[in-house]
């Protein structure tokens, strides 16, 4: 037996819809589960036969909730991956490894970082934004909570680089070393290469490197126009050779401390009123 695993709330509310229409277009025969009746993801899986198989759909938010759900659980059944998300960072950072559309997902679920911020301890595969970015998707959120247009994350991103974002004093700790910055749009520490609906924030980040060392991403300049000019270089990572505007080291340990709180994001999720976070490894 085939299970699909479905997120009826991914992809702006069409998740179900987006995973029986890939299940149809790709002559897949499988049962229909929604991720909202499962009570215990261990549990399901604890039950399945030895032939079963599963495919987890959805996006940045639900593979993140999986794996906090999942983590450390030994999964004995072949367990793929297809993207039904809005923005889909996971599968752009990993889609040349997918195999007739699906990813081998088992191995992303392993040796996760994890964020600790305002109590919260909490896993993720691609990264944590804090400063613009995170107000980015908070403003989001309250779009979304409002009406049911996709939300257009750019076009928030452009408004606050031209006002309504106000830059950040910053302390970035990376195995004990501190470094401080004026000026701060972000202060990103990656998993993986992508957030944000495909910006390739960390390019020379390997999720899978031998060290498990995370990526932190600093980016720093007076100028709100100089910004916004060379914010479109976030696309490809061209970013990170601009050395008077970003800053990148890695490192198993990271904290970043603002001097005024901001909203921060794991994975697309939002925390709101940060003033510090520490990333770790191999705990």
């Amino acid at each position: 037996m085939i299970y699909l695993l479905l997120n009826p709330l991914a992809n702006n509310s069409r998740g179900e819809t987006e995973a029986r229409k890939w299940a149809e277009d790709n002559a897949v025969k499988c049962e229909f589960v929604s991720l909202l009746e499962i009570k215990d993801l261990k549990e399901f899986f604890d039950q399945l036969k030895p032939e079963d198989e599963v495919i987890l759909t959805g996006g940045d938010g639900t593979l993140n909730c999986f794996a906090n759900d999942t983590y450390g659980y030994e999964f004995k059944n072949p367990l793929y991956y297809v993207k039904c998300g809005s923005g889909n960072d996971f599968y752009n950072d990993n889609k040349h490894r997918e195999v007739n559309g699906r990813l081998d997902l088992r191995p992303y679920l392993k040796n996760l970082p994890l964020i600790t911020v305002n109590g919260i301890k909490r896993r993720f595969l691609n990264g944590i934004g804090y400063g613009l970015d995170g107000e980015t998707c908070r403003v989001g959120d309250l779009q979304r909570e409002k009406s049911d247009k996709p939300v257009n994350y750019s076009s928030i991103a452009i408004k606050l680089l031209l006002g309504g974002y106000k830059q950040k004093r910053a302390k970035v700790t990376v195995d004990g070393k501190t470094e401080e910055f004026e000026n701060v749009w972000l202060a990103s520490t990656m998993k993986g290469r992508f957030y944000g609906g495909g910006l390739m924030v960390a390019p020379d980040q390997d999720r899978f490197n031998e060290d498990n060392l995370v990526s932190s991403v600093t980016i720093h300049k007076k100028s709100r126009l100089g910004t916004l000019i060379r914010f479109p270089s976030l696309n490809k990572g061209e970013h990170v050779r601009k050395f008077d505007w970003c800053r990148v080291r890695t490192g198993h340990k990271v904290t970043v401390s603002f001097d005024e709180p901001c909203a921060l994001q794991i994975d697309g999720d939002v925390v709101e009123n940060v003033l510090t976070y520490t990333v770790e490894t191999g705990v």
